[in-house]
């Protein structure tokens, strides 16, 4: 029975005791890196989520994940110098590279689920990544690499294979992340800067975000080898084309800036835009946001913002004066109406004593005697058409109080005689 397991065992190429005892120690290592990435994800990952928390508004970026993104961060890091630091037998090769692909395929999901991209697209890179570490370290990854540049077609000078395909997709990816990144970081950081005000800070924003994009585009072309000499005749007709398509876009961009730069419109302003009334919510790159009292947000291209004619209620001065009509009978005592309106008026806790309310005499009306109520209230954005309610509820009740009464249609009707009938 001995002999015949002794035989099974030389006909199989099984590891031999020193690389049992590597595979052993790889292990042992991999462990220890592991437990350093949990280790430092707990205590130096959960303080700088504490930080992230509380220093600025991030929204939803890596809500939740930055501890994962330490941990699995710190492990993918240490078990890479292990896995590069010394020449592995296949059995510890194996046993590092499927550890420090799991790092890395956890890590990927952490940072790409934190920048809010979809689940499908962070497990398909984490498994590219898994898939490419582990063939590297069981030296299998240059015949992967050979197997997918056989793959492709010829276009022009250029061959486009699956591994090139694969390049362009996890490339694009890349810099997309990492433009998505850097624009919430410099939000957060243009956010906290003192010595601008909210314009300024937006103005800044746009600017760095399409500057952020030209510079990964032109990085992306280099990255990939992309010879743009080749699309000269291609770019110039495709430019033509999305300068007619994109005319409008363009121009609402461009108009968006502007707003910005001359601050003629802010977030916060209350605007009179044709039929829309409400405060400026967002100056976005194609249409201004426009919350109007009834909670409805209208989007108005910039465009129209710029070439139509726009009421700023609050562009030099928040301040704005309200009018409010109140017509009472002739036979009132008018010093002493004039005094409640007065008097409600300034009762109205959205009124201001500076600038003064007043209450001017308007006309002698047809059917009593015409007055005008005028206050001033620093807040248009909270609404005009409550204050005028609130003062006349106000004056309403005093009028009852001091019997003073408002102005009725009147009609004078005239009977003719039985001589103006006939004639």
């Amino acid at each position: 029975m001995m002999q015949r397991f002794g035989d099974w065992l030389a006909g199989h190429d099984l590891p031999s005791p020193p690389e049992l005892s590597e595979a052993g120690i790889a292990a042992a290592l991999a462990i220890v890196a592991l437990a350093l990435g949990w280790f430092a994800g707990r205590r130096i990952g959960g303080r700088i989520a504490e930080y992230w928390s509380r220093d600025a508004d991030h929204g939803p970026l890596f809500s939740g994940r930055i501890c994962d993104v330490i941990r699995h961060g710190v492990a993918t890091l240490l078990l890479g110098i292990l896995l590069s630091a010394w020449p592995w037998h296949p059995l510890a090769a194996l046993g590092l590279g499927f550890a420090t692909g799991a790092a890395a395929a956890l890590f990927t999901v952490a940072v790409l689920r934190g920048l809010n991209l979809p689940r499908w697209i962070a497990w398909g890179v984490a498994a590219i990544a898994f898939a490419a570490i582990l063939s590297h370290a069981i030296g299998g990854f240059a015949a992967t690499q050979d197997t997918l540049d056989r793959v492709g077609v010829q276009i022009g000078q250029r061959r486009l294979t699956l591994l090139s395909l694969l390049s362009i997709a996890v490339t694009v990816l890349l810099l997309f992340a990492g433009v998505r990144l850097f624009n919430r970081m410099l939000t957060r950081w243009i956010a906290g800067a003192r010595g601008f005000d909210p314009t300024q800070k937006l103005l800044f924003q746009k600017l760095a975000a399409i500057a952020a994009v030209v510079v990964a585009f032109f990085v992306g072309i280099d990255l990939l080898e992309i010879d743009l000499t080749a699309f000269t005749v291609f770019s110039g007709a495709f430019g033509l084309a999305i300068g007619f398509g994109l005319q409008k876009t363009i121009g609402n961009l461009i108009a968006g800036i502007i707003l910005l730069m001359d601050r003629s419109i802010k977030p916060g302003d209350v605007i009179v835009v044709g039929d829309s009334f409400g405060w400026v919510n967002k100056i976005g790159v194609r249409a201004v946001s426009v919350v109007t009292r009834d909670g409805k947000e209208h989007l108005i291209p910039n465009e129209i913002l710029m070439t139509q004619e726009v009421e700023n209620w609050s562009y030099t001065d928040r301040n704005v004066r309200v009018r409010i009509p109140v017509t009472v009978a002739y036979d009132s005592d008018l010093k002493l109406a004039q005094a409640l309106m007065l008097r409600a008026a300034k009762e109205s806790p959205r009124a201001l004593d500076d600038p003064p309310t007043n209450v001017r005499l308007a006309a002698f009306g047809e059917s009593g005697v015409e007055h005008e109520i005028l206050t001033w209230i620093s807040d248009p954005e909270s609404g005009v058409g409550n204050v005028k309610s609130d003062v006349l509820n106000r004056l309403w009740v005093m009028f009852q109080e001091h019997g003073i009464s408002l102005a009725l249609p009147q009609r004078e009707v005239r009977l003719l005689g039985d001589e103006a009938k006939r004639g």
